[in-house]
């Protein structure tokens, strides 16, 4: 039987099914003041931006920035910063797909696609969350050796606990999660603010670095940099995540209601793009002062910027701070993984799977490789593991872009809030550029 649809004034066609809410019970969960200042409506809109933007910061992105800033001093803050541009695009597409259907990524694809192609874009996404579950357990694991001396291999096991400590933030409701998020997000914020400070770059070079420059295309090595900072900056699970947790506000659902809670999402996404902008601009800025301007041109992995620091820059808490920044970085998207995992399962499947066992079963599937290979291989190995999780994770990028795309381009799906022509242009501009970027890492990666 068609279940009741929330949506009314959207067109809907005989075979679409409307699925139960996204993320249940914390659907519209969240209370949106409806008169009084604008700032109350932001503040209640605040968070799932901040979530999202988690993934623009994990370890996965930090050896990218380092490379960057080593080699090439401040040259690559415009790739930083078109990348970024591109993200908050992407990411404001998402949640205007979820608040102007009432569906998230994953429902919109299951109403849209057959059974075979929603089992292949499920098991890509799968993919890409135990790949980012990857990239997360080596960064923690490495951030508790460089604080604690924790061998690599029990830090990947001790990871596993983190399951306990989200299942204990989702009882006491969803803005206990957000603020989490946040705090995490505050203490690596902090971090790079200081470790600023201590390095004390040259403003104009750093501004200098912003403007695009021909070299960044002309040199070889450059542009292969440029293309992992790019290829790295859409995470597959993220606009997945995006699309349903914006649905945790319970604004209107008319179409004025609709349509300002889609200008307030768009608006704390585009705010916490900004910091992440920030947090990846400070790693590379960070390398570029304090090796490049050294000619330590070689640091590429993070154990090695770690031990580097403090000694080029005198100062002992330089390290500690990197590496507080880099566990805070690991656990935090921990919580976007699991959530991505629930809202893709339920979505594609309409499976659900208690949220202890669904964070058990991913991070056991990534804590396996690692401790396979940091047995045999030791940190090299791990390092290297590293890589290949972003490798996967582009490898699975195309199969959220482009769907989501494709429904916010689609009046038929979107009615009133479909996006405009020069949007859709440029948004498929934009997709087709991280496609074919990622294409490129791929075909180098395996034929190089």
């Amino acid at each position: 039987m068609k279940e009741s649809v929330a949506y009314p004034d959207l067109q809907w066609s005989a075979h679409d099914h409307v699925p139960r809410p996204s993320l249940g019970k914390f659907n519209a969960s969240i209370p949106v003041p409806v008169s009084g200042h604008w700032m109350r409506r932001l503040l209640a809109f605040i968070g799932p931006g901040y979530m999202v933007s988690v993934g623009y910061m994990d370890p996965g992105n930090w050896a990218t920035d380092l490379a960057g800033g080593s080699k090439f001093g401040y040259m690559l803050l415009s790739v930083i910063l078109l990348s970024n541009l591109m993200a908050i695009l992407l990411q404001a597409l998402a949640a205007r797909l979820g608040i102007a259907t009432g569906l998230d990524l994953a429902q919109a694809c299951r109403n849209t696609y057959s059974r075979p192609v929603n089992i292949l874009l499920w098991l890509a996404c799968e993919m890409a969350i135990i790949a980012c579950d990857l990239a997360e357990v080596i960064g923690t694991a490495i951030a508790l050796n460089l604080l604690f001396g924790i061998p690599l291999v029990w830090g990947a096991v001790i990871t596993a606990a983190d399951v306990f400590l989200i299942l204990l933030l989702m009882r006491y409701g969803f803005r206990w999660l957000e603020a989490f998020v946040i705090a995490l997000m505050t203490i690596i914020f902090a971090c790079f603010g200081i470790q600023m400070l201590l390095a004390q770059p040259a403003i104009s070079d750093v501004l200098g670095g912003f403007l695009p420059q021909a070299e960044v295309v002309t040199n070889p090595a450059a542009l292969y940099l440029a293309i992992g900072i790019i290829g790295a900056t859409v995470m597959p699970h993220n606009l997945y995540l995006h699309s349903s947790i914006v649905q945790t506000r319970a604004y209107a659902r008319t179409e004025e209601g609709r349509r300002q809670g889609i200008r307030w999402a768009v608006t704390d996404s585009t705010i916490a793009l900004m910091l992440a902008l920030f947090v990846n601009a400070a790693i590379l800025i960070t390398a570029a002062t304090v090796f490049h301007q050294a000619g330590r041109t070689d640091v590429e992995e993070i154990d090695q910027a770690y031990h580097l620091l403090s000694p080029m820059l005198g100062v002992g808490i330089a390290s500690i701070l990197f590496a507080v920044a880099l566990l805070a970085s690991g656990i935090n998207s921990t919580v976007t993984a699991t959530l991505a995992g629930q809202i893709i399962m339920e979505g594609f499947l309409h499976l659900r799977m208690p949220d202890w066992a669904r964070r058990l079963l991913t991070r056991g599937l990534a804590i396996i490789p690692v401790i396979v290979v940091t047995s045999l291989y030791g940190e090299s190995g791990t390092a290297k593991l590293l890589v290949l999780s972003q490798v996967v994770l582009s490898m699975q990028l195309p199969f959220a872009v482009i769907p989501l795309v494709r429904f916010v381009s689609s009046r038929k799906l979107m009615g009133t809030f479909v996006i405009g022509r020069g949007v859709a242009v440029l948004a498929w501009i934009i997709a087709s550029l991280i496609v074919g970027l990622n294409l490129k890492l791929l075909i180098e990666f395996f034929w190089s």
